[in-house]
């Protein structure tokens, strides 16, 4: 679930010299960053703010933002863990075991489906089932190199997913209260079906603190899954490599949520240093604040013009399919 899409869906600018032309962005990007963290900014606002400020002037420091956005992720989900429970994250991770297994195989069988009848690009619509599965750009991200994907087709499955994420953050609040959702249930449906772990607690942190306790827990055991599944699809999907080129890809190591887990660990069973660990879970929301501005800092006029017709139908597809069969099964108690 790392946030590296964020600046693989925009265009590398060089360092500011002499000769580069100083633009509104470069006062808006880090003014706005400011802005998201101060007392008054929250994820919906933060992600709409960047998304503007790259769609109208575009990001001159996308390498910048995209290594900052990871590294402000990771610390944001090691941070909530030290306003958590441990006891009530091992619960939620034991009892989702199995849904989780069932719901990413039938994510990723659905979606090669969906490609193969929209005649999507094999590995555009992998990258996109597999992000829809499992945890959005950190799945990819991990994915991408293990088959051999190209540059183009990264992209595309990258932008797809961050758009899916933007739409999810603001819609699912608004569904889970028309149906009546409880805290729980919405953590939990959230979890399932919105794609990256930032756009999850965002649209948590909106519904609840029950919400986003269960939202993140769920989310961070999902992201497990990770690891076996880039290893299966590198084994059915991946390419011999091209003489000179390495003879394996190494997927992505979640290693933030190990430091989640040994956060709530010791607010757990350290109860002196409760107090102290809701401070850093305050202060871990609005790093996620943050986050998500520069993650909507790269949706760029070139990263919108990189999702071809084919591809984003094919994302929103899975993903609606998705979305309305796992909030089915929450409503109906088949998921708890």
């Amino acid at each position: 679930m790392v946030l590296s899409h964020a600046g693989a869906m925009s265009t590398t600018a060089a360092p500011v010299t002499s000769r580069t032309k100083i633009g509104p962005a470069h006062v808006l990007v880090p003014l706005g960053a400011v802005v998201a963290a101060s007392p008054w900014g929250s994820p919906g606002p933060a992600l709409v703010l960047g998304a503007l400020v790259g769609l109208a002037f575009g990001n001159p420091f996308a390498l910048t933002t995209r290594k900052l956005a990871h590294r402000l992720l990771t610390a944001s989900v090691v941070g909530l863990g030290a306003a958590m429970d441990l006891r009530v994250v091992a619960r939620a991770g034991l009892q989702g075991v199995g849904y989780t297994a069932a719901s990413i195989t039938l994510a990723l069988g659905l979606g090669l489906l969906l490609a193969r009848v929209l005649r999507v690009e094999l590995r555009t619509g992998l990258l996109i089932s597999v992000g829809t599965a499992i945890c959005g750009g950190s799945a990819i991200a991990a994915v991408a190199p293990a088959v051999r994907a190209r540059d183009h087709e990264v992209t595309v499955a990258l932008a797809t997913v961050f758009l899916l994420n933007a739409c999810a953050l603001f819609a699912f609040p608004l569904v889970g209260h028309a149906f009546g959702l409880g805290e729980r249930s919405f953590g939990l449906w959230a979890a399932l079906a919105i794609h990256d772990t930032s756009s999850v607690v965002g649209a948590a942190m909106s519904y609840g603190a029950r919400a986003l306790e269960v939202a993140t827990t769920v989310k961070l055991a999902r992201a497990l899954w990770i690891v076996p599944v880039t290893l299966v699809v590198a084994r059915t999907f991946g390419r011999r490599p091209a003489e000179g080129e390495p003879s394996g890809a190494r997927p992505a190591r979640p290693w933030f949520i190990a430091g989640f887990l040994l956060a709530a660990a010791v607010v757990t069973f350290l109860p002196a240093l409760r107090p102290l660990g809701q401070r850093v879970g305050d202060l871990a929301r609005h790093a996620m604040s943050v986050t998500l501005f520069l993650v909507g800092a790269g949706l760029t006029r070139t990263a919108l013009r990189a999702v071809g017709p084919r591809a984003l139908a094919h994302g929103v597809a899975l993903w609606l399919v998705v979305a309305a069969g796992s909030l089915t099964a929450v409503v109906l108690g088949a998921i708890r």
